[in-house]
């Protein structure tokens, strides 16, 4: 059985980078069952290495999102598959970064009406050691946090996507007290450090990814060791086996916006290819 939900709490269930073919089928089949048994109200997926380990098509997003994921996020690869670029424009509910300049296709903020109120779902990308170099995270997010509280929305998520944590916290103690939740993206390794800030923000350094878990980051092994060992350019294929769903759960009081409750999440589910051998044959 689920969990009763408690209606005067928000419970938004946010999934970390999503690494290819085993991370996306694992999240897709997955999604429903964790809605019900957690007693999750909205879901946001950053699906930004969904499609073989490098960026998203629209098929993998619609897929994603009729599993039940509200809002998409993406990251740095957000351009890597071309087919995205008319996409964006046509979907307001997959982001890509929103500080990127004025006139880029997409855009990184969505509003969306629940039973419990309005909830914005904000993406930024970072710009110490992230290419390229965009538009200052910070102003562009007090920005726009600053016009979705002058129309009463309370209800804020903030998804950084970037590379150091003294970036990711500065931002999150920047927005205390504004937004909802900081969580972090990019570097794929759930952190420890989830706390409430003492304005009332949630906050995650890092949700950690969705991908194989005998990997480096969701990569082939031999083939990152092979890199560091030789300096040699080589492909990193997407890992197999097992994969480690990793995330946060955030509980947020619908009135005020606060975060009442933060939590990691993993599960480790078995390996796609396996249940799939499983099951064949079966009706």
């Amino acid at each position: 059985m689920g969990r009763k939900r408690n209606m005067k709490m928000m419970r938004i269930l946010f999934l970390g980078d999503v690494v290819g073919e085993p991370g996306r089928k694992a999240v897709i089949e997955s999604l429903p069952g964790l809605k019900k048994d957690l007693a999750i109200d909205f879901i946001i997926v950053n699906g930004e290495n969904s499609a073989g380990g490098r960026g998203i098509t629209p098929k993998i997003a619609i897929d994603l999102m009729r599993a039940g994921a509200a809002v998409i996020t993406t990251g740095d690869h957000v351009w890597d598959q071309p087919e995205i670029v008319d996409y964006l424009p046509t979907e307001p509910r997959v982001l890509r970064p929103i500080n990127y300049p004025p006139g880029t296709p997409g855009g990184g903020s969505v509003t969306l009406d629940t039973a419990q109120g309005p909830i914005a779902v904000l993406h930024a990308q970072g710009r110490s050691f992230m290419q390229p170099p965009l538009e200052n995270p910070f102003l562009a997010l007090e920005s726009e946090v600053a016009a979705l509280r002058e129309k009463g929305v309370r209800m804020i998520f903030v998804d950084f996507h970037a590379e150091t944590t003294s970036e990711k916290i500065a931002l999150g103690r920047s927005l205390d007290g504004l937004v909802s939740v900081v969580v972090g993206t990019h570097t794929h390794v759930q952190t420890a450090d989830e706390r409430i800030f003492p304005g009332g923000t949630g906050y995650l350094t890092d949700a950690g990814m969705c991908g194989p878990d005998d990997s480096v980051l969701g990569r082939a092994i031999d083939s990152v060791v092979w890199r560091f060992h030789s300096n040699l350019p080589t492909r990193f294929p997407v890992a197999k086996g097992p994969v480690r769903l990793c995330g946060v759960i955030a509980g947020i009081d619908p009135e005020s916006g606060r975060c009442l409750s933060i939590e990691r999440f993993q599960k480790l589910i078995e390996d796609p290819a396996t249940e799939d051998a499983k099951n064949a044959g079966k009706p």
